[in-house]
């Protein structure tokens, strides 16, 4: 089964270059061709370069939206499962395999990953950490950090919304499930391996700020209004 592994990214040259080392580790065990996408939010630095030096065709989107991002490298993916990688996030080994297993039953329409954190620098993001592991499974919320489901049901669903600036992968989620139920199937989390994800946004941010822009509630009321999120999009840390 190929697998299309989509990476949206802007200014990423410190990370980028581990994250699809890892990809690219996970992929080699596979049988069906897959293809490794990076999609540049109009970079200032050596994202694209490191990208392409390693494999990946790059694309580019202007649109400062995550879903947007995320779209565009779904619209020129090949592969019959997408599967979707923030760049800050490193992948295990044996992941990819695990995803090529699961989407074997056709049945399962798509997923998720478990997501775990580098250490924090500041203790008191620990709670932040506990409070989105009690939560999350509550509201069905999974993180976009490592997502997945079928082109087609990609397709038929309309993606992700590019009217939301964050959030976007708690509402393809829902939509995912909402689907499945539908159609007579279902979704698989990955619980293990996990995905280790950069907590350097939330280190650099202050208690109040991470206490608001991390509230479901303060996302839910605001996830389609672009004002609130700027500094996520353009003051974020790299």
């Amino acid at each position: 089964m190929r697998l299309s592994i989509i990476i949206p990214a802007y200014n990423e040259e410190k990370l980028l270059p581990e994250t699809l080392q890892r990809i690219n580790t996970a992929l080699e065990p596979l049988k069906g061709e897959s293809e490794l996408i990076v999609v540049d939010n109009e970079s200032i630095d050596k994202t694209r370069e490191i990208a392409e030096s390693l494999g990946a065709v790059v694309l580019t989107e202007i649109v400062k939206n995550i879903g947007a991002i995320r779209n565009t490298g779904a619209r020129s993916a090949h592969g019959e499962v997408l599967v979707f990688f923030d760049a800050d996030t490193f992948v295990p080994p044996p992941l990819l395999t695990v995803i090529d297993e699961r989407m074997q039953d056709p049945k399962c329409l798509g997923g998720a990953v478990d997501v775990d954190y580098g250490k924090f620098e500041r203790w008191w993001l620990r709670f932040m950490k506990t409070a989105w592991k009690f939560w999350g499974p509550i509201f069905n919320m999974k993180q976009g950090a490592a997502q997945f489901c079928r082109k087609d049901v990609f397709e038929a669903i309309g993606g992700y919304d590019e009217r939301i600036y964050l959030g976007e992968d708690i509402d393809i989620y829902w939509r995912l499930t909402k689907y499945a139920k539908q159609n007579g199937g279902f979704l698989s989390f990955i619980e293990d391996p996990k995905v280790i994800t950069s907590p350097r946004r939330f280190d650099k941010m202050s208690l109040w700020d991470t206490m608001v822009l991390t509230h479901p509630v303060y996302i839910l009321l605001n996830w389609k209004r672009s004002k609130p999120w700027r500094q996520w999009y353009d003051g974020s840390v790299r």
